[in-house]
C-alpha cells in the first residue's frame, strides 16, 4: 500500500480534527470522503455553516455527508461509497457521535481513532483538560482500532509527547500549558502519527496489542459548575484549574461588594513564586478587565467553608 493509491473516509467534527485532518494533508494523505456533523448557526448572525471540519473539507473540494444521526440509511450511504471508493479503513477523530456496530463492520481494516492520551489512561470524552486539572504530565497520543466500547480497541501505535515548559520530573513544578495549546500540539502530534502509520495498517506491517484494561482509568464530561474556585485554596491546583478549563468550561470565583454576592469568571492567571496572580477576570454582566481593576471596586473574595 502507497501513499498514492490510500483511500479512506475521515469522521470528524471539531478544531482537534480539523488539526489532524492538517497533518494527513501535509503528509498527502487527503480522505476520499468526509462524515461530518450537519451545519448549524453559529456566529453574531446565526446563519447556517458547516463545522470546522466541515468547511475544511469544503475548502479542498471534498465530498462530505452530513447525517444527522448514524443510523440504517446513513450507514447504507457510507457502506456504498466505501465500496465505490475503495476505502478499506476509516479515520474517527473528535466527531462527536456513536458509532453503531453495523459501521464497525464495514471497512476491511477497521476503523481507527486518535485518542489524545496514553491509553489505557484517561479513557473517556475530556483526556486533554483531565490530563492538565490532574497535573498528569506524562502525555501522549494513541491510535486505536475501535471496538464496541468507548476507547477500549487495541492500539496499533502510541507516542508520548514532550511539553518543555510542564517536565514530567523536576524540582521545579514549571507551569500547566493551556488546554487549546495542550489540544493543537497533541492533536499535530496524532496526525502526523497517524500519517506515518496508515500505510504500514493498511500493508498489514502493523500488528495491533491490546491494551491492559486492569490498569484503565477515566475522566468525564464536565460542566460549568466544575469550573468554581477556592481562591483561598491551593494556589497551584487553583491554576491547574484555570488552565484546563480555559474556554470551556471556564472557571469562577464569588465575590461581595456592598453587601452583594458577586459571580466572577477568572480569564488569566499565572504562578509568581508560590502565589496565584490572577490577570484577568469578566464580573457577571460586565466585560472582561483587569483584576487589578476589579478589586479597586471594593469587591473582596468569598472565602468558602
Amino acid at each position: 500500500m502507497t501513499r498514492d493509491n490510500l483511500s479512506y473516509i475521515f469522521f470528524g467534527t471539531g478544531h482537534i480534527a480539523r488539526y489532524v485532518l492538517d497533518e494527513l494533508e501535509r503528509a498527502g494523505l487527503l480522505p476520499a470522503l468526509v462524515v461530518s456533523a450537519p451545519d448549524a448557526k453559529r456566529g453574531r448572525g446565526m446563519e447556517l455553516s458547516p463545522s470546522l471540519v466541515g468547511a475544511w473539507a469544503l475548502e479542498r473540494s471534498i465530498e462530505t455527508l452530513k447525517p444527522e444521526n448514524i443510523g440504517p440509511s446513513a450507514i447504507e450511504d457510507i457502506r456504498t461509497r466505501a465500496k465505490e471508493l475503495g476505502a478499506d479503513v476509516f479515520v474517527v477523530v473528535d466527531y462527536g457521535y456513536i458509532l453503531p456496530p453495523e459501521l464497525l463492520a464495514i471497512p476491511s481494516r477497521g476503523i481507527l481513532n486518535m485518542h489524545p492520551s496514553l491509553l489505557p489512561r484517561l479513557r473517556g470524552p475530556s483526556p486533554i483538560r483531565s490530563a492538565i486539572l490532574n497535573d498528569e504530565r506524562e502525555v501522549g497520543v494513541s491510535i486505536i482500532r475501535i471496538d464496541e466500547k468507548m476507547d477500549h480497541g487495541p492500539i496499533v501505535a502510541q507516542k508520548k509527547v514532550a511539553v518543555p515548559e510542564w517536565p514530567a520530573s523536576t524540582p521545579n513544578r514549571g507551569e500547566p500549558p493551556r488546554a487549546d495549546a495542550l489540544e493543537e500540539l497533541l492533536a499535530r502530534e496524532g496526525g502526523r502519527l497517524l500519517a506515518q502509520m496508515l500505510p504500514l495498517w493498511l500493508s498489514g506491517q502493523i500488528e495491533e496489542r491490546e491494551q491492559n484494561h486492569d490498569v484503565a482509568t477515566y475522566c468525564t464530561k464536565f460542566t460549568k459548575e466544575d469550573g468554581m474556585l477556592d481562591l483561598s485554596a491551593d494556589p497551584y491546583q487553583n491554576l491547574l484549574k484555570i488552565r484546563a478549563f480555559e474556554g470551556w468550561p471556564g472557571t469562577f470565583a464569588f465575590f461581595e461588594r456592598g453587601g452583594k454576592r458577586i459571580r466572577v469568571q477568572i480569564l488569566d492567571a499565572r504562578l509568581e513564586g508560590e502565589d496565584l496572580v490572577i490577570e484577568s477576570v469578566k464580573p457577571e454582566g460586565k466585560a472582561r478587565m483587569p483584576y487589578a481593576d476589579f478589586l479597586r471596586s471594593g469587591a473582596k473574595p468569598v472565602v468558602l467553608q
